[in-house]
């Protein structure tokens, strides 16, 4: 009976507490921390005047409830958003592995960890939304879909021939399917494979179906992806951009049940947009495709890593990859300029405006290959057309203007270039680019990234850009604002909720994403799917056709210059996103490599750098889902 109520007291008091200071909240990573790396949470007060005669420091307890560190300062940091003002509360000095919860301000933090194994499990929880969005064979439904595609179209619409594309993975919660998004996706789980194979598991075999096939499970996504680039660029005069168009968004179907008529019957064929280099657009609405080279770049380069990966794998796929590398190389170097998405009758599409990065990666991957030194000249050329991707810095951008969002050939051209000068010039050029966003990110939350469309992508991008920059040159300087992109994208957030879907599990996520799939099925479906991510509230003001279709339960914390919705009606920020899941894989597989490796050797995490490294470990088991918690904002 004492045990009983000593536990309804805690009980209320805590729910008095948290009903005393609903206005002030403190967010934390809900998957946790490295030991070895920063360790910031953020205050978010709505109400300024709540705190003016509270106490501004912080302590942690331990599970026993055992002030285990502080009374420390809380730094003020100023508003941002819906926070009238926000407070840091850093703890990297405390290493100590285990479960803590923070107190401050009058109120307590939901607990987090510190642990070298926090991210264990994450790069292949992302991989489970890699394989529910596989088109062809699906393993959800144990069944092929869109087994008709499709039909090679001309400039008007009219059908030239079929040609046998079945495959891929749809693009987000549509079924449009691009090489701009898939080629990238593609390329990097193979780089994530390369860098960091300790962080992945065996549990599904070539076709996603649960059972192993002795071949870790990122290379089985990754190669379902090379066949279908392989079958969307057949030769040299044949080479494909896109399957289907926003002709799919008339029904909010299921994708085995896609009933979308492009004029060929009900669920039939879909349309396959060649690279022409010139702008297309069936209906109202056209694109500003100047060339080739953005698609052809992005094909050449994972069709590059993927033969340097499969050469001893599966020597005739490796073969035919590297010749298909070479001639899509050729075509991007005979014909510059972006080959843009199309529109349907919808005027959105990827406006992606740049290409020299795409070269670049594709020229410095191709010399890995071949050893060709002209190759990595190339690569130095494109990289000097491009030193700094265009979006770090700026305070906004169009939709895909800059994709991939970081540009991964300066650390391609770094890993393979022996002479150090090409070296200082690639940390040279991804040390401005953080610089330019380091610049923006005096707020609390210590982000600088513009909340365009997709922000989440661009906030992996830039932690994944710090994380490699920190690598090749072992300077730490951004380390802070690395892992406070990390820490966004994880719970640190206004919102206080993850960017990925059923991760961590037991922290709190989506559960009304905008997706046929988790509508009638259930969100488990999606579990691993990175959102969108906020917006300017203007972008949400503004996009067709978006409605909230229930009370905003996050209302208190969309007040500011920026938004998040938890419900369906929101394409904007609350859908999942095939590229930038398969970006976070390798951001979140080096994460769990760092952490073990940090809890395996004396000097720390610090002492990482770029290169692979050959040692080889125990592998820590994956954990399994159990339902995650929605919670209180």
């Amino acid at each position: 009976m004492i045990s009983l109520a000593v536990a309804f007291l805690s009980l209320a008091a805590a729910a008095s507490a948290v009903a005393a200071d609903s206005t002030i909240v403190i967010r934390v990573n809900q998957a946790g921390y490295l030991p070895d790396a920063p360790k910031v949470a953020v205050v978010c007060a709505l109400d300024s005047a709540r705190v003016t005669r509270v106490t501004r420091t912080f302590v942690l307890r331990d599970d026993r409830g055992r002030t285990t560190y502080g009374p420390r300062r809380a730094v003020m940091s100023g508003a941002f958003g819906p926070c009238e003002r926000t407070w840091r509360l850093d703890f990297t000095q405390l290493k100590r592995s285990g479960r803590y919860r923070i107190v401050a301000f009058g109120v307590t933090s939901r607990e987090l960890r510190i642990d070298a194994h926090a991210y264990d499990g994450g790069a292949d929880t992302l991989l489970s939304y890699m394989r529910e969005q596989r088109s062809g064979w699906n393993p959800i439904i144990g069944d092929s879909l869109h087994t008709h595609d499709g039909i090679a179209i001309d400039d008007s619409g009219h059908a030239v021939k079929f040609v046998p594309v079945s495959g891929g993975w749809t693009d987000a919660s549509d079924y449009l399917q691009y090489v701009t998004t898939s080629a990238n996706a593609t390329y990097m789980m193979l780089l994530a494979f390369r860098d960091h194979p300790e962080a992945f598991d065996d549990q599904f075999d070539g076709r996603g179906a649960l059972g192993k096939n002795g071949i870790p499970d990122v290379l089985d996504e990754a190669r379902h992806g090379l066949d279908w680039l392989l079958r969307m660029f057949p030769g040299y005069g044949e080479m494909y951009n896109q399957l289907g168009d926003d002709r799919d968004h008339e029904y909010f179907d299921l994708p085995w049940n896609d009933s979308t008529d492009y004029g060929w019957g009900k669920g039939r064929e879909r349309p396959v947009y060649p690279c022409t280099g010139r702008p297309q657009g069936l209906f109202g609405y056209k694109n500003r495709s100047t060339g080739l080279a953005s698609t052809a770049g992005k094909y050449a380069s994972a069709f590059a890593l993927g033969a340097q990966l499969y050469t001893v794998r599966d020597s005739v796929l490796a073969d035919s990859l590297k010749r298909r590398s070479l001639l899509a190389f050729v075509l991007g170097t005979r014909n510059e300029g972006v080959c843009q998405t199309a529109p349907g009758r919808a005027p959105y599409f990827y406006e992606e405006a740049n290409w020299a990065d795409d070269m670049e990666l594709a020229a410095a991957e191709l010399y890995a290959l071949t050893g060709d030194r002209v190759l990595l000249g190339q690569a130095v050329s494109f990289a000097e057309t491009e030193p700094v991707t265009p979006w770090m810095g700026a305070d906004t951008a169009r939709h895909y203007e800059f994709f991939p969002w970081y540009n991964n050939g300066h650390y391609a051209a770094w890993r393979t270039a022996l002479g150090t000068s090409i070296r200082i010039e690639m940390e040279e050029y991804y040390r401005r680019g953080l610089d330019a966003v380091v610049a923006r990110a005096n707020n609390g939350f210590r982000v600088g990234i513009p909340f365009i469309w997709c922000s989440n992508d661009l906030m992996t991008a830039f932690a994944t850009q710090a994380m490699l920059y920190r690598r090749m040159t072992g300077d730490q300087r951004y380390r802070e604002y690395e892992q406070a992109a990390v820490d966004w994208l994880l719970g640190t957030n206004p919102w206080g909720t993850s960017m990925v879907i059923g991760w961590p599990n037991d922290g709190v996520w989506a559960h009304d994403p905008h997706s046929a799939v988790a509508k009638q099925l259930g969100v488990e479906r999606l579990r691993g799917g990175l959102l969108d991510g906020p917006v300017y509230r203007s972008i949400f003001q503004n996009l067709k056709g978006i409605a909230l279709h229930d009370p905003d339960e996050y209302a208190p914390f969309n007040t500011g210059f920026i938004v998040y919705h938890d419900d369906v009606g929101d394409y904007s920020t609350n859908e999942p996103i095939m590229d930038g899941t398969a970006s976070l894989v390798y951001l979140l597989s080096g994460y769990e490599t760092e952490g073990t490796s940090c809890g395996e050797r004396s000097g720390g995490c610090a002492s990482l750098q770029g290169q692979p490294r050959n040692t080889t470990r125990k592998r820590v088991p994956t954990r399994t889902a159990r339902a995650g918690s929605r919670g209180k904002p």
